[in-house]
């Protein structure tokens, strides 16, 4: 029953990350608001309300903000991890569109992969090895429509890509000690909390400039929506994992680069080339088998453990 309820919660969440992409991109292409405008406002009342919800059920949400140590950590997740993933993911739309963003993110797995067998000074298995071959061959033919003499994305989309891919891996492998001390949802909603702040720090006189973008009815409407969507995202998909196992998260996380690709066809009427689309498939394809051979464990060199990267700390 429980890892029912697992199965449940990062299928509901992956598909409603996928759907806020398309969202995000229908925003930028219909109102004046800049990506810094949006995610100041999204991650600040999403981590607000969050925060304001434990709160009120008792939950002393300044704890972690009273220690050094918990101080540190939680601004670098806040700002690194899910500042860096946001503004990335967010670009990478901008600059192509929600499906390709929501790829690059998919095949962050990769990136997680080989810096921990750096770490760890180990060879990853054979599955996942061929997962990693067949995931970046899929991203090869999406960056290139199969015409290997030249790129169908522009080099800022493919840096921003890049960024998302190496901030969702820090976004996956730093908190696992904040959220084992202190549970999931505080540390969520203090890393949007802290993210959006920092971005509005930095874009202070921006942000007062276009205050009138808030008369915008329908854009406003819609960011409303991606807030709800995206924070309840967020929150299933990190509780999943209590349920079901790391491999079956990835694997089922597949939904949320389907779901922005049948909102951005059915909503957006937006095409991909055919050599894009079978790019696209052979990315989830790698990730999973990426994911399902990374679960056969050899005796000589055994997957790397995220978790065992970490040293408990004390509270």
């Amino acid at each position: 029953m429980l890892r029912m309820k697992g199965i449940m919660m990062i299928v509901i969440g992956s598909m409603l990350w996928g759907a806020t992409g398309p969202m995000m991109e229908w925003i930028l292409n219909h109102s004046d608001m800049s990506v810094s405008m949006m995610l100041i406002l999204r991650l600040t009342i999403a981590g607000a309300a969050v925060l304001l919800l434990l709160k009120a059920k008792g939950v002393q949400v300044g704890r972690p903000m009273r220690q050094k140590l918990w101080f540190r950590k939680m601004i670098a997740f806040g700002v690194i991890g899910m500042l860096g993933v946001q503004f990335g993911f967010v670009q990478t739309i901008a600059h192509s569109d929600a499906v390709v963003a929501t790829l690059f993110q998919f095949v962050a797995p990769v990136y997680i992969i080989i810096l921990l067998s750096i770490t760890q000074r180990s060879f990853p298995p054979g599955g996942q090895v061929i997962g990693m071959v067949v995931a970046l061959f899929g991203l090869l033919l999406l960056l290139t429509n199969g015409s290997f003499s030249s790129i169908s994305l522009n080099t800022t989309a493919i840096v921003w890509g890049v960024v998302v891919g190496i901030a969702f891996t820090f976004y996956t492998l730093y908190p696992v000690v904040l959220m084992a001390e202190w549970g999931v949802l505080l540390v969520v909603g203090w890393g949007m909390f802290i993210g959006g702040l920092a971005l509005f720090i930095i874009n202070l006189p921006m942000f007062f400039m276009n205050l009138v973008i808030l008369l915008n009815g329908p854009a406003m409407g819609m960011l409303l929506l991606v807030i709800i969507m995206g924070t309840l995202a967020f929150i299933l998909f990190l509780q999943s994992m209590t349920y079901i196992s790391p491999v079956e998260t990835s694997v089922l996380s597949s939904f949320e680069p389907l779901t922005a690709m049948v909102v951005s066809v059915v909503w957006l009427d937006q095409l991909m080339g055919g050599w894009q689309i079978s790019g696209a498939i052979t990315m989830l394809l790698g990730v999973i088998w990426l994911s399902v051979g990374g679960n056969r464990k050899k005796k000589t060199v055994a997957p790397p453990d995220p978790i065992q990267q970490y040293e408990p700390y004390d509270s």
